[in-house]
């Protein structure tokens, strides 16, 4: 059932000796959101109240991104996630995660299968994966942008990689959108390298996708990169409950590009299973 969303929780928690933004509206099955690695919560304007009007909709900035920041030592995300949902009562909840943020809740539903519902991997990466392709003229030159210290210059070449996407030129992606992103991912890009040690679920996620038995979505974009595009075909013979929804003339933030796509089809796919 449809629910008109009123107000939007916001907080800070405590988990694993950092402090997460968060926030929270609508009622019903909780649906966590976890954005990607060169954006934050912010990435999910067009999903959080949309999605709020039928379910408990949570999303949230990881360490090291938006209004969380990174603090020494290592971590996990997939743990990060696990301290959330506890902080906020959740004992299941449906997963969606872009890029990073599908790495991470692939890792969380192979730690905690009992705690996940369905999966929504967009564009998403694997932990364990080896890609042996082609690898883009970028790479070079963004690796030398790090190594320089160039953070403007490292900015506008992984948003060339990623949302203008191996097929577009800039002046073919939304200004705004585009706009938005480098915004996000300069804030991460501020945190300095050597401060945090992510520790990803081990045996890596890549060896055991046969595992994963909840019902999962695979969506991603007709322009991205192709390891993404692969990660993509790879799972959906990997793992026998997966279905796959490409969709047309986006990159790699497909929801940003096209939401009304792409709501579509997260809504349709949890409203199928329910």
């Amino acid at each position: 059932m449809q629910n008109e969303v009123s107000t939007v929780e916001t907080g800070y928690a405590d988990i694993n000796g950092a402090q997460f933004y968060y926030e929270v509206a609508g009622e019903g099955h909780p649906l966590v959101l976890v954005h990607a690695g060169i954006a934050d919560s912010r990435m999910w304007d067009d999903q959080f109240k949309i999605f709020a009007q039928y379910y408990r909709v949570i999303r949230y900035d990881m360490r090291g991104f938006g209004q969380t920041t990174m603090v020494a030592g290592e971590f996990a995300h997939y743990k990060d996630l696990y301290g959330l949902l506890r902080h906020l009562g959740i004992d299941k909840a449906h997963l969606v995660g872009c890029s990073k943020g599908g790495a991470t809740i692939i890792d969380f539903a192979l730690a905690y299968p009992e705690m996940v519902g369905a999966l929504i991997p967009v564009a998403t990466a694997v932990h364990g994966y080896q890609y042996t392709g082609e690898t883009s003229p970028l790479v070079k030159e963004i690796d030398a942008a790090e190594e320089a210290g160039d953070i403007d210059k490292l900015n506008e070449l992984e948003i060339q990689m990623w949302i203008d996407g191996p097929k577009r030129r800039a002046d073919q992606v939304n200004s705004l959108m585009r706009q938005k992103v480098l915004d996000m991912n300069r804030i991460s890009l501020m945190t300095p390298a050597e401060l945090g040690t992510e520790k990803a679920l081990e045996p890596k996620a890549y060896e055991r996708l046969h595992d994963l038995k909840c019902p999962m979505q695979i969506i991603v974009g007709e322009l991205d990169v192709p390891k993404t595009i692969l990660i993509a075909n790879l799972m959906t013979v990997k793992v026998p409950c997966a279905k796959k929804v490409v969709i047309p003339c986006v990159s790699h933030l497909p929801n940003m590009e096209e939401p009304t796509l792409f709501n579509t089809c997260v809504l349709k796919f949890l409203h199928d299973i329910a």
